[in-house]
């Protein structure tokens, strides 16, 4: 892969701003925009608006940045407004107001011309369905960036087959997408996405329409393409376990506002509200928490034993835990003992999530 211009200015010692930042980003769908953009800056609520005006209010002040070689994870429920706002972004949907600045340019100034030009050599879309040209073939699709940007027949098809190897696809470049299987087919597109060499993908529910199976695949080599491209990744999941497993950062949404946004770790260890916690209640929290989350501080002589990693998930130190009911040392990341851990700590954390899990279901119990 071509490196981006920010990697390479990363190696050259060169302070790198965030290439994606969005300030209080709100898109508002009807007739009456006036009055529900004048009841929001009132503070009215979603619903409130929507009755007295007919407006509804897909995204509210969403503001967030998103750092070079991240994946960004916006997750919520259908009509939580995450898919308006990944349009916001590159201006499929125009934004009602707020700003979106692609490496310090305000995209919402940009003409047609210098919209498409973003659109065709910085930025690229990966959706939940695929849009092959069922009439063309598998290199031909993976190229059709290139086509577009005016590259010759003989430089499009190199980058295409050096992109077609990469998501494992080399041997079916002169199929058309019907002859190749769902995950395949989405894999056609990661690889058009990928062909012009973006410096922000933006994925809209991508593997949703697959088979479970093939949909962790997917994630799998998402996270392997990733490790080696770092390219900057804002990714729409209505799947919480799917956030999880592929997020640097999650913003979870609720009526078009972000809830809460956070590590993987800060969201099911302290999620901010019931809504939060709903969705982490059968979170894999062992393989999310990290030994420094649940620690306690160091306080009187250090136990004997081999210390653990301030950094380990608790699926790493469990076998210790389990085999013996003493506490095991933690060390930070020089080596120096900093706290200590026992099972009675990682036992509270599970317990926690039992107890919020048969609490709302006391809740939504039926009197006998």
């Amino acid at each position: 892969m071509v490196a981006a211009a920010g990697d390479e200015a990363e190696r050259a010692g060169i302070e790198v701003a965030a290439p994606l930042v969005c300030t209080e980003i709100t898109k508002v769908f009807g007739e009456d925009l006036a009055a529900a953009m004048a009841l929001l800056d009132e503070g009215a609520s979603r619903q409130v608006v929507q009755e007295r005006t007919g407006c509804l209010i897909a995204v509210r002040d969403a503001t967030f940045s998103v750092e070079r070689g991240e994946i960004f994870v916006v997750m919520g429920l259908s009509g939580s407004g995450k898919s308006t706002l990944i349009r916001c972004l590159s201006r499929l949907i125009e934004p009602t107001s707020g700003t979106v600045e692609i490496d310090g340019t305000p995209i919402g100034d940009l003409d047609d011309e210098g919209l498409r030009e973003l659109r065709r050599s910085r930025l690229s879309m990966v959706f939940q369905h695929f849009g092959l040209f069922p009439h063309r073939k598998v290199i031909d699709n993976v190229a059709f960036g290139l086509e577009i940007q005016g590259a010759t027949k003989a430089d499009r098809y190199e980058r295409a087959l050096q992109v077609l190897e990469v998501v494992g696809l080399k041997d079916w470049t002169d199929h058309f997408p019907q002859q190749l299987s769902g995950g395949m087919q989405q894999r056609v597109g990661l690889a058009r996405a990928l062909c012009v060499e973006p410096e922000i993908l933006f994925f809209d529910e991508p593997f949703s329409a697959l088979d479970p199976l093939i949909r962790r695949d997917m994630q799998d080599e998402l996270l392997s393409l990733q490790a080696s491209m770092r390219r900057t990744l804002v990714f729409i999941t209505h799947d919480f376990h799917e956030a999880l497993k592929l997020g640097d950062r999650i913003a979870i949404m609720k009526d078009g506002e972000f809830v809460q946004v956070g590590t993987p770790e800060q969201i099911v260890s302290a999620p901010a509200d019931e809504y939060v916690r709903e969705f982490t209640e059968d979170a894999p929290k062992t393989k999310v928490v990290t030994v420094g989350s649940v620690m306690r501080p160091l306080d009187g002589e250090t136990p004997a034993g081999e210390p653990v990693s301030v950094g380990a998930v608790l699926d790493d130190v469990l076998p210790r835990l389990l085999a013996s009911p003493e506490e095991l040392c933690v060390a930070d990341d020089q080596g120096q003992v900093v706290g200590t851990v026992d099972r009675d700590q990682v036992a509270a954390l599970l317990d926690e999530g039992s107890r919020a899990g048969a609490a709302a279901g006391d809740r939504t119990a039926e009197p006998r």
